[in-house]
């Protein structure tokens, strides 16, 4: 098969390449440095891909679709460009029904890494009854500074950095995060939850936790874990309750492509969370697995799960 990365060199696009370079059913279509933003050379290439990774800003991902003049390239999308569009499969495999609708898709959007966390916890409960669709829930979620791309990474490397990066940075303060439409579109809720998404300085993995308090179940706690365990039986996301030591370090899923799904608590309090790396199951892992699933490839191919 095919393969073209459209972006290649940014941060998502470097990370695909890395794991197909150990995949061994694709060949890569690469261009020369000096046409990588030439249009009729992207186009060219595009083209002649069975699969093109969109690696692109929203507006330049927009565009690149457009170059598409045939039937059967499929376009993987790692931009937020798609994810609630018409016409579009959102990339995550795991809610009922979709590895058959990637399967048979030429247009998937891939999953922002924030809200594959918040989706892994919160649709299982909502799908069951366990949680009402009109549920405010709140969000909160420590995420590695690669989530920042090249230009972050940069920032936090420097050695003549600000001191302000030594600590947590919480951002999206205006409440109009990227990933809240998709967060709340495929978890089928009224409205969009309180997110306050955090930046560490640690190079990769992600935290998303999501407090209840019990009364706001339609069950307990032993109903939620028995949720997540027949929701997540197996494969790149996994109920596990294990911690380190009483700590959930952000950190823990750093360098794999899989999720763990936990719930602790008690009988009148509870929190959910997700760890998985930022740059695995929250954005190249994830693009990888859906190119598995259209191209009939094992699904886990490349993955490091």
């Amino acid at each position: 098969m095919k393969v073209f990365i459209d972006g290649s060199a940014g941060t998502t696009g470097l990370q695909i390449a890395r794991r197909l370079e150990s995949h061994g059913g694709v060949e890569l279509v690469t261009l020369p440095e000096a046409l990588r933003k030439d249009l009729a050379a992207r186009a060219d290439a595009i083209n002649s891909a069975d699969v093109c990774f969109l690696c692109l800003p929203d507006a330049a991902a927009v565009e690149a679709v457009g170059l598409v003049n045939n039937d059967h390239t499929a376009v993987i999308d790692t931009s937020t460009a798609h994810r609630t569009a018409s016409g579009w499969v959102y990339g995550f495999a795991e809610l009922p029904g979709q590895r058959a609708a990637i399967a048979e898709s030429k247009r998937v959007a891939n999953p922002g890494c924030h809200a594959s966390g918040f989706i892994a916890l919160i649709a299982p409960l909502v799908r069951n009854g366990l949680l009402p669709s009109d549920a405010r829930l709140t969000c909160f979620s420590l995420t590695g500074y690669s989530g920042g791309g090249k230009k972050m990474i940069a920032e936090y490397e420097d050695e003549a950095r600000s001191i302000l990066l030594d600590a947590p940075r919480q951002y999206g303060l205006t409440q109009q995060h990227k990933h809240l439409k998709e967060m709340q579109a495929m978890c089928g809720l009224c409205k969009a939850p309180l997110f306050s998404p955090i930046v560490a300085d640690f190079y990769s993995g992600m935290e998303v936790t999501v407090p209840l308090f019990t009364d706001q179940l339609n069950g307990s706690l032993d109903d939620v874990k028995d949720c997540y365990r027949a929701a997540y039986a197996g494969g790149a996301v996994v109920y596990s309750d294990e911690s380190e030591e009483g700590f959930l370090s952000a950190g823990s899923m750093s360098g794999k492509d899989s999720m763990r799904v936990s719930v602790f608590g008690n009988d009148e309090r509870l929190i959910l969370v997700s760890r998985f790396d930022n740059l695995g199951k929250g954005a190249s892992g994830a693009a990888i697995q859906n190119m598995n699933i259209i191209c009939g490839f094992d699904e886990y191919t490349g993955l490091c799960l």
